[in-house]
């Protein structure tokens, strides 16, 4: 095989917050971890020819994004997106999470309203809280592991707390959503109407499954493109989230001079050179890579709710149609979420517990899928042994 995605690679004492931290954070130093959002594949070998080759040349001065990067970024977009980004538009920041709360700083003042769709990816929250700003929360409807949009309650909470910021998860972790483009279509239409400026993180943009396609939100409607900021990063898609680069896309000049001033407080300018090198060998050279990818997730998926049939029918796994992370509805099991909790760590297993990711998340538990499959296959046995 060319891309052999089931080699088991050690990644202890690497400094790895997945597999070398788990004393530091109160778990078992052998538990299995997979609750963090990387992957336990190799970058591409483009990508790391490339970081070798700058090793090798030996200075690692101030660099900042050159045409060429914006032509692989812009293209890699455009080739799989169907997205014509214009490269004038980005601005480079340390990653995905560090840009919404910049964005949220810039953008807002303290004590404005910021809403954001629960359960979701639970940086959002504290991105809001923790800067002063009103956290307004729009539960998403269940409908047996299906989501979607309350609409009327989204834009009942916009009005009501006069809201000026939304931030919307697309796809969505971690109920693997992929949102239609009439859904975007909605959202933006209610966030035009109020004046409610969107953050889109489409970090997980590149992993879809079952012919859904995901939908970059400017290209929903043209007036969308002035009212948003595209999250954007390599770092899921090619496993490179150790080095740091993220771009972000405001067409709007007024909101991303606001976005660059507040870098500037931060006193944060070019970006880590690295990040710059492996994020262009990525969008040039990965394309091959992340489609045979997509194919080895997609038995792993597979694997998954076979595996749940069999021998744990009472757990459902909520269908993902985008992502690397599944969520699965454990309340059948009629555990609190603290109990469900210690049983995943007395079997061994370091899942990420639904509680955290706000309303709506109790009782149902993370599992991050991009991994071998024998690592899997342990992890779903120590999963099963929980429950037993």
């Amino acid at each position: 095989m060319k891309y052999n995605f089931d080699k088991i690679i050690d990644r202890k004492n690497t400094n790895s917050i997945k597999y070398d931290f788990a004393e530091r954070r109160g778990k078992p130093a052998d538990i299995l971890p997979l609750w963090v959002a990387d992957m336990d594949f190799a970058a591409p070998d483009g990508v790391i020819a490339e970081l070798k080759s700058k090793a090798e040349h030996g200075i690692f001065g101030y660099s900042e994004p050159d045409d060429k990067y914006y032509e692989a970024l812009c293209g890699w977009f455009k080739n799989r997106h169907g997205w014509d980004c214009d490269k004038n538009y980005f601005v480079q920041t340390c990653g995905v999470v560090h840009a919404i709360c910049s964005l949220v700083r810039a953008l807002t003042e303290e004590g404005d309203g910021v809403i954001i769709c629960q359960p979701v990816y639970y940086p959002f929250a504290s991105a809001v809280t923790d800067n002063g700003r009103k956290l307004v929360v729009s539960e998403l409807k269940n409908s047996d592991g299906f989501y979607t949009v309350d609409f009327v309650d989204f834009e009942k909470k916009i009005a009501d707390n006069k809201v000026k910021l939304f931030i919307l998860c697309s796809p969505h972790n971690p109920a693997g959503r992929v949102w239609t483009k009439e859904e975007l279509k909605r959202l933006g239409d209610i966030c035009l109407k109020h004046g409610v400026f969107v953050i889109s993180d489409e970090i997980h943009c590149d992993f879809t499954y079952g012919g859904n396609k995901h939908i970059v939100f400017p290209t929903v409607d043209k007036k969308f493109e002035k009212i948003c900021a595209v999250c954007t990063a390599p770092s899921k898609t090619f496993n490179l989230a150790g080095l740091h680069t993220a771009n972000i896309y405001i067409a709007d000049k007024t909101a991303r001079n606001k976005l660059v001033a507040e870098l500037n407080k931060q006193g944060y300018s070019q970006p880590n050179i690295t990040g710059l090198v492996a994020c262009r060998a990525a969008y040039e050279q990965g394309g091959e890579w992340l489609d045979r990818l997509q194919d080895y997730l997609t038995g792993n998926l597979n694997f998954v709710r076979e595996y749940l049939a069999e021998n744990l029918p009472q757990i459902k796994l909520c269908e993902p149609q985008g992502t690397y992370l599944v969520w699965l509805d454990c309340r059948a099991a009629g555990m609190d979420d603290k109990t469900l909790s210690d049983a995943l760590i007395k079997a061994g297993l370091w899942l990420d517990d639904g509680f955290i990711f706000g309303v709506g998340g109790s009782g149902f538990e993370r599992i991050n899928i991009a991994c071998p499959r024998a690592t899997l296959r342990l992890a779903m046995e120590k999963f099963k042994k929980a429950f037993n």
